[in-house]
């Protein structure tokens, strides 16, 4: 094979058999188990509010009195006060305690439904990182491989120069260390590429042994949306922020229970006696619980943890814009260098590489130009593959905070 060849076989993708991403991402969502964990706490938390809004359970007694003797109902039917009965007694709070207990379950299960939207955003985000760094590690591996190859078809136009007399025999030593450094460089990707496979698998709860592959054809793509397009999104459907918002609900409806103590509670009884052959006897009472003395503390305790709860909503929005703000410019900056390099900076050095190549056949250029030439080529390719992983890794990150998909 030529050098032009070889030049033609370094421009080329390797193929690799795929697996589509979206469907690593609903295998995740399907058997992660961070992911049903977080699924079965809310659940759980949705069973509360009904718990909290239904009336304690009430209280039946039984029980007798005696006269003459403690032994049951002695003196019944002769004495007015023995009898034997049962009575029934229900706690009541007072108007609109109950509902706002419920409402305040309400707004906790809520809170616990954004944790799991969190950690479904969470887990897809980690496994598009991951499978774009595999993406980079296998790209990385093929790059490799190819310049190998293009300087193993250097180094024996070098070998047969310098046997000829025409080159000398530093080049050929200078080529072989530089083979030597891409081997160290395949050996690291694979070790990357390694590491990511289990990552992937950890997260799919697949068995750790498996393989898992990706196109190497991976298209660059456009800007999903603009900053503002994207900050205006995450205001309104980012689970950070909107846990933080049923945080501070839930903390005001505390503070409005809280002043309710100035209302009291009570429990309502009612009895029925038998008294044998006289008349049975009735009874219904009304006990009135009188507010704690305690009361202004606990309404000034709740209203300083709504207070802190609006505070920590004000912090997260600050967080979330600055973390938009920054991936943004990593995402935007990553896209227009992958551009400048796929669309530029290679072809350039590429027509470069090829022209001192055929230079150098002809003993027209020397072997550093064309070996600084083909680093060139090699650098600049690398250097394009990770902006292109460093995008995508962006726009992970940026659907994790926007709360998902970003809608242009």
């Amino acid at each position: 094979m030529t050098l032009r060849n070889w030049l033609c076989f370094l421009t080329l993708p390797a193929l690799a058999a795929a697996q589509p991403l979206s469907s690593l991402v609903d295998e995740a969502l399907h058997n992660n188990r961070e992911v049903l964990a977080a699924q079965k706490k809310y659940e759980a938390a949705r069973q509360r509010p009904s718990q909290a809004g239904s009336l304690p359970p009430p209280t039946v007694s039984l029980g007798y009195s005696s006269n003459g003797a403690p032994y049951p109902v002695d003196g019944i039917g002769r004495d007015a006060t023995s009898n034997a009965g049962v009575m029934i007694s229900q706690d009541m709070p007072f108007p609109g305690k109950q509902r706002l207990r419920a409402e305040i379950a309400a707004r906790q299960a809520d809170a616990e439904f954004q944790d799991y939207l969190t950690v479904r955003l969470n887990v897809v985000a980690r496994l598009k990182q991951a499978y774009f760094e595999l993406h980079h590690a296998l790209e990385g591996i093929a790059a490799t491989t190819r310049s190998q190859e293009l300087l193993q078809g250097i180094l024996r136009v070098s070998e047969a120069r310098y046997a000829a007399g025409r080159a000398a025999q530093q080049d050929i030593f200078k080529a072989q260390t530089q083979f030597s450094i891409f081997q160290a460089q395949l050996l690291r990707y694979q070790q990357e590429q390694r590491s990511r496979q289990i990552e992937i698998a950890a997260l799919l709860d697949r068995p750790m042994s498996g393989t898992i592959e990706v196109p190497l054809d991976i298209a660059l793509g456009d800007m999903p949306g603009t900053l503002p397009q994207m900050l205006a999104q995450a205001r309104t459907t980012a689970p950070t922020l909107a846990r933080e918002q049923k945080n501070v609900e839930g903390r005001e409806l505390a503070a409005n229970l809280a002043r309710k103590d100035d209302y009291p509670d009570y429990t309502l009884s009612g009895g029925y006696f038998n008294q044998g052959s006289m008349p049975p006897m009735w009874q219904f009472r009304v006990d009135v619980k009188l507010p704690p003395r305690s009361r202004r503390a606990a309404v000034s305790e709740r209203e300083f943890a709504a207070a802190e709860a609006r505070h920590a909503y004000e912090g997260a929005s600050v967080a979330v814009e600055a973390r938009l703000r920054e991936d943004y410019t990593v995402a935007e900056t990553a896209h227009q260098l992958a551009e400048l390099y796929e669309n530029s900076v290679l072809p350039e050095a590429r027509l470069a590489l090829e022209s001192s190549l055929a230079a150098y056949q002809t003993g027209s250029l020397d072997f550093l130009s064309v070996f600084s030439n083909l680093m060139n080529v090699v650098d600049n390719e690398f250097m394009f593959h990770d902006e292109v992983m460093q995008f995508h890794m962006a726009l992970a990150r940026l659907e994790e905070m926007t709360g998902g998909a970003i809608k242009p």
